[in-house]
């Protein structure tokens, strides 16, 4: 079983930045994909981006260009670096990890963008 604990969400302007982390433990070493996915009010869990262990990467059109997905695999830590963030990406930020065909989840974190 893997246990996944976000931080580094919070409020910010529009066009500002921020940097989620996500910290994978347990059994940690044999995951294959970890992600960022995030859930609106009313609305549906939606992919953000993905990073494979050999660091292949796939992103929402909504935020090519503007986020970055990275890992750490000796950390067992994946991050989001948001930038010029937009009112709309104002959601509930979840990582998520795949270990064997099975998926665990975080307990999300709160990214507001607002002035």
């Amino acid at each position: 079983q893997v246990q996944l604990v976000e931080s580094g969400g919070g409020l910010v302007q529009p066009g500002g930045s921020l940097r989620l982390s996500c910290v994978a433990s347990g059994s940690g070493f044999s995951i294959n994909v970890m992600g960022w996915y995030r859930q609106a009010p009313g609305k549906q869990r939606d992919l953000v981006a993905r990073i494979t262990r050999n660091g292949d990467t796939n992103y929402a059109d909504s935020v090519k260009g503007r986020f970055t997905i990275s890992r750490d695999n000796a950390k067992n830590t994946v991050y989001l670096q948001m930038d010029s963030l937009k009112p709309e990406d104002t959601a509930v930020y979840y990582c998520k990890a795949d270990r064997f065909g099975i998926s665990s989840w975080g307990q999300g974190t709160q990214v507001t963008v607002s002035s």
